[in-house]
């Protein structure tokens, strides 16, 4: 998929959620909008993606896996530097601060991460990187 086709389904998806209907393929309860500062133009860039709210924590994660994509995403490149996002979840909008998990915490989560969605075993197999895992700490 080149990065034309991808930025055209990520519009399109962005206008499903926040027009508080159905998603194309996707659960509205699993989508976040995360939209970080772009590092070099400074303009707003928003992406849709999975997010997990991990019960045992109560924290809430995006994983940069750029679908097992070697490049790790733009939007993470983004936040690591300016971790103030906006982050839109269904039923709830807010700023957050980013931080990538490490040491124990990611251990953890990942264990979690890949019992409820095996595939990202596979993302980071095919990435040949350990893929970030980032948490949005409300602000």
């Amino acid at each position: 998929m080149t990065d034309e086709q991808q930025l055209a389904i990520n519009r399109h998806v962005i206008e499903q959620f926040r027009a508080g209907g159905p998603v194309d393929g996707m659960h509205r309860d699993r989508l976040v909008l995360l939209t970080t500062r772009g590092r070099r133009s400074g303009e707003p860039r928003t992406t849709p993606m999975l997010v997990v709210d991990d019960e045992p924590t109560g924290l809430r994660f995006v994983v940069a896996s750029g679908a097992g994509s070697p490049r790790v995403p733009g939007w993470f490149r983004n936040l690591v530097d300016e971790p103030v996002v906006h982050v839109e979840v269904d039923g709830d909008e807010y700023d957050a601060v980013a931080r990538v998990a490490a040491g124990r915490e990611r251990a953890e989560l990942w264990e979690r991460l890949v019992a409820a969605y095996p595939f990202f075993t596979d993302h980071e197999a095919q990435a040949g990187r350990e893929l970030p895992l980032v948490v949005l700490d409300r602000r």
